[in-house]
């Protein structure tokens, strides 16, 4: 369980780097569900199960969901859809196809071992949430917080206004 821990955490960061500073934003999309999906096999490594299906439910599908409409919100018509069309080029999947294989294969390893988690790996779901919730909920209200900027952001961005100063829409 140690290398699958350590390597989900490398995975991670590569693919919260790759968010960062990438340039389109549906490479970002897609390293970040790649990152979530990380952390997620992280928290199971450590003993989370519960957390970790939180984690795949509601940031990798729920949360991106809404970033996936929110970027079809913006789009820009005809260059935007010929944008569109160079992203369905298979090389813009490699780098989150590559990283997707290594959680696969760790969750190939996992289950091959029985599943079980060994010592010091062991803590319940409750233990977890008792930490989040006590020394640590500055920090989740933080996270909270910065995904609501977030999304008011994007909401700021996709609100069209016509020559008046009025919003449309």
């Amino acid at each position: 369980m140690e290398v699958t821990f350590y390597l989900s955490g490398a995975i991670a960061i590569a693919a919260t780097l790759m968010v960062i500073t990438g340039l389109s934003a549906v490479h970002a999309l897609l390293y970040l569900i790649v990152s979530l999906l990380a952390v997620a096999i992280v928290f199971y490594a450590l003993g989370a199960p519960f957390v970790a299906a939180l984690e795949v439910i509601i940031y990798a599908g729920a949360i991106m969901v809404l970033f996936v409409f929110v970027m079809m919100m913006l789009n820009l018509g005809k260059a935007a859809a010929a944008k569109e069309r160079d992203w369905l080029n298979p090389g813009m999947w490699v780098g989150p196809a590559i990283l997707a294989a290594l959680l696969l294969a760790e969750l190939f390893y996992i289950f091959a071992q029985g599943g079980t988690l060994s010592g010091a790996a062991a803590v319940g779901s409750k233990e977890v949430g008792i930490a989040l919730f006590g020394p640590y909920l500055l920090g989740v209200e933080l996270a909270s917080l910065l995904l609501l900027a977030g999304l008011v952001g994007a909401c700021h961005l996709g609100r069209q206004e016509d020559g008046h100063g009025h919003e449309n829409g």
